[in-house]
């Protein structure tokens, strides 16, 4: 094509782009914007995305990351570790117990604990155990940072001020508040370039005519005969033209009805729940002791109105339950040894796991064989990086039958995977409260074993109480850890940032 040729088919707003790189020769659309004159920044855009489409100029992306505080307030106050560093120093001579630090109340026992964790990983202190439990005594580095501010504290002062370039921060002293949770936002920032070719040049170089023309004929235009007065631009049919996408399912609908047709398929009976339980079901009835690290607050979302239920409909069962967590009942188990709580047991919360579905499940009709599974939300208080959600989807089911075992757990988990085009998986011992023996399902992904989740047979303190005696066989698995390696995702978050391009490009089967 000549360059006569070239200039004919171009847009009023690929010329006025063209005229305004003719002396700026590379810029960014901001700086194009006001060189053209032209009203909108879309407009520089999508000449732009034109001209790159004829060769004429060439785009240059670079995504930088862009960093504030998500609460204000952090910069007001003093690190969790400082607080507790001072107290033991100043309250305790160097050299404080555990205990001593709770009664104290400088902060709460969650907060103490991830201070603790800090003041070690920072080198500001020692962690040791005697007869008093656990002490934390001071190291001279401790000591020397009381006055001093850390790479950290400057950084979060400076995010005080405004939000910073990943270039402007350091970049250890963000890795720090990036693993303290809800601390800091992260904004992914594309900075554009866009840069004359060379043919480019030899065509912004040119005479061009910046008139404005008519790309479409509508029916004002033909009725009114202004047709005939105007400059109408030449239709070019070689030039690019987007691929159009119909509407179509997101890929998680698709893999949850793939999932759902593989356990059908396979005999199973579908159940749900709802997102609202309470701790007696999602904890207690699974045997999962009321001091358990699972039943924290940083673990678990605890509500607040209402903030407990009435048990009362449930007396019978929870009268076992306690038993059987106190000294075991009638399973031929010790239980947990401890003073049983009800009022622990009401508390309300956001279910954590869909395991909850299944033993109301079997409560409710324990009668033998039963293949139930379930898919739904549940929710976590963890923190969000390339493999953990708050909230995510839970794939769930339990098989329970006369000679029942663990090979037959195995082949199932190996059957089900493969039908989700997972041929290989690996199955190592694991633990969990509630199964015995337990294992953990994982697949070679990314370069490393992932787990995909936990599996194992309910131990008697968990099926009896509910009157089964025949081995019960359940596993729970992370429905969005099972799309990465169908789709080839490194990170789990970009299941859910509705990127436009990759839903239109996901495959609909």
């Amino acid at each position: 094509m000549t360059d006569s040729e070239i200039v004919e088919r171009l847009s009023y707003l690929e010329k006025k782009v063209l005229l305004a790189l003719r002396d700026l020769q590379s810029a960014s659309p901001e700086e194009i914007l006001y060189e053209s004159r032209l009203d909108k920044l879309v407009e520089v855009m999508n000449a732009s995305s034109w001209l790159q489409a004829k060769e004429l100029v060439r785009i240059d992306e670079r995504v930088s990351k862009r960093y504030s505080l998500r609460n204000q307030e952090a910069a007001l106050k003093p690190l969790p570790e400082k607080v507790v560093l001072k107290s033991v120093i100043s309250d305790h001579s160097g050299r404080a117990t555990m205990a001593e630090l709770n009664a104290a109340g400088i902060l709460r026992r969650q907060d103490l604990q991830i201070a603790l964790g800090w003041i070690r990983k920072k080198g500001w202190g020692t962690l040791s155990k005697d007869e008093t439990g656990t002490v934390v005594e001071a190291t001279d580095e401790g000591r020397a940072a009381i006055e001093a501010k850390g790479e950290d504290e400057m950084l979060i002062q400076r995010l005080s001020e405004g939000e910073l370039h990943e270039s402007e921060a350091d970049i250890e002293a963000i890795r720090q508040l990036k693993q303290r949770k809800d601390f800091l936002n992260e904004r992914l920032v594309t900075e554009r370039t866009i840069s004359l070719t060379e043919q480019g040049s030899r065509i912004a170089a040119l005479d061009l005519d910046t008139t404005e023309e008519v790309g479409q004929l509508t029916p004002d235009l033909m009725g009114s005969g202004k047709w005939r007065d105007v400059s109408i631009r030449r239709y070019d049919v070689r030039a690019f033209a987007p691929t159009v996408y119909g509407g179509r399912m997101h890929p998680i609908t698709l893999l949850i009805d793939r999932i759902r047709h593989a356990f059908l398929t396979m005999g199973f009976t579908e159940i749900t729940g709802d997102y609202f339980e309470n701790a007696f079901w999602n904890m207690d009835v699974l045997f999962t002791a009321q001091d358990h690290p699972a039943r924290e607050l940083h673990d678990t979302f605890y509500l607040s109105n209402p903030d407990s239920v009435d048990l009362s409909e449930d007396a019978e069962i929870i009268d076992v339950i306690r038993q059987v967590h106190e000294d075991g009942w009638t399973t031929g188990s010790r239980g947990w040894g401890y003073k049983w709580s009800l009022e622990e047991a009401q508390k309300t919360l956001l279910r954590t796991h869909t395991t909850v579905n299944t033993i109301r499940r079997i409560a409710e009709d324990p009668k033998l064989p039963f293949k139930v599974f379930s898919i739904g939300r549940v929710f976590r208080n963890e923190a969000m990086d390339s493999t953990h959600l708050p909230e995510f989807m839970q794939i769930e089911g339990i098989v329970c039958e006369e000679g029942a075992n663990f090979d037959m757990l195995c082949t199932l988990l190996r059957e089900f995977y493969a039908r989700m085009g997972i041929p290989k998986i690996r199955i190592r011992p694991s633990y969990y409260p509630y199964t015995e023996p337990s294992a953990d399902v994982e697949v070679y992904f990314n370069g490393q074993w992932m787990e995909l989740g936990g599996s194992g047979i309910f131990r008697p303190e968990v099926t009896e109480p509910l009157g089964v005696h025949e081995p019960v066989l359940a596993w729970g698995f992370g429905l969005e850890r099972l799309a990465m390696p169908v789709w080839e995702l490194k990170d789990i978050r970009d299941i859910y940032i509705s990127d436009i391009d990759w839903l239109k490009r996901s495959p609909q089967v």
